[in-house]
């Protein structure tokens, strides 16, 4: 049987991101698919991620040894990417992704025998046509403690509005670098209040100190959800977002996945219309699934 083997690397969205167009690769050439869930965290020395997906319903099995390239994976990666840039990207049988927009060549690709899938291939196109397993599959498995799920049951009582509020840089003031600006979410919050009766905002932040200077609603529509700290616990989060019924995501694939998973049949999901390029890229081609607003 042919395989199809994933590198996942990456924060907490861009894993799912990995995994999802490697899902689908491997659905459509019924193809295994394989996790190598260690060589993209190994040397991650500055930002020290993990794997997260043993969160979800996910079933594929890890890779072994021996299909993470070891003993010297380092060396042998190189050589194979090395080779397979010098073949037709179809033809190749580590296919690496090369730039950040959307490649449809990657919906072609027929596997035969073994394909390394290496890349954050950030875009529903990837998997679009086997979304409702791409659904199953990253259904989170919820925390069992009572605040999380007495958090959950308030959520789902009221129109409830998740919004992310996502700090990439020190500066407190939302006004530089990848930091989103105060008046994006004054907008989101406008536009959602002219939308939808009653609503409630549950709001998701890595700095809920810094997030509670920045917006400016009333105290008796707001709940902080800023229970959950550290990255152990961000699953938590996430399945709590995924409970909402409308969306106020930021320039982060953590909270993107938390809107696209949700399951709110109406949902509203707002996203930031902005365009960066760089360590935290964000508004290039393919991104924004067709449907939601951008402001």
């Amino acid at each position: 049987m042919s395989k199809v083997i994933v590198r996942i690397k990456g924060g907490f969205g861009n894993q799912l991101f990995c995994y999802a167009a490697a899902r689908r690769l491997g659905l459509v050439n019924n193809s295994e698919l394989v996790i190598d869930d260690v060589t993209g965290f190994v040397r991650d020395h500055q930002y020290r991620r993990q794997y997260v997906l043993d969160r979800f319903h996910i079933s594929a099995r890890k890779a072994t040894a021996i299909e993470r390239m070891e003993p010297f994976e380092r060396y042998r990666r190189g050589l194979a990417k090395f080779v397979s840039r010098r073949k037709p990207f179809l033809k190749r049988r580590y296919v690496e992704q090369e730039g950040i927009e959307f490649d449809a060549r990657l919906l072609d690709i027929k596997v035969e025998k073994t394909i390394y899938l290496d890349g954050l291939w950030q875009s529903e196109n990837y998997f679009r046509d086997v979304s409702q397993t791409i659904r199953r599959d990253l259904r989170t498995i919820p925390p069992k403690d009572t605040i999380n799920q007495n958090m959950a049951e308030k959520i789902r009582k009221c129109t409830s509005i998740a919004v992310h509020i996502r700090w990439f840089d020190k500066s407190d003031n939302g006004s530089v670098g990848y930091n989103l600006k105060c008046s994006y979410y004054a907008r989101a919050t406008k536009e959602i209040m002219g939308r939808v009766t009653m609503p409630h905002f549950f709001i998701f932040s890595n700095n809920p100190e810094a997030t509670r200077q920045m917006l400016d609603l009333p105290e008796d529509i707001v709940t902080y959800v800023d229970h959950n700290r550290g990255d152990d616990n961000a699953y938590a989060d996430f399945w709590l977002m995924t409970q909402c019924k409308h969306f106020i995501i930021a320039n982060s694939t953590f909270s993107w996945w938390g809107a696209w998973l949700a399951e709110s049949k109406s949902k509203i999901i707002i996203a930031p219309s902005l365009k960066l390029i760089g360590v935290n890229s964000w508004g290039f081609d393919g991104l924004i699934p067709d449907g939601w607003v951008l402001l």
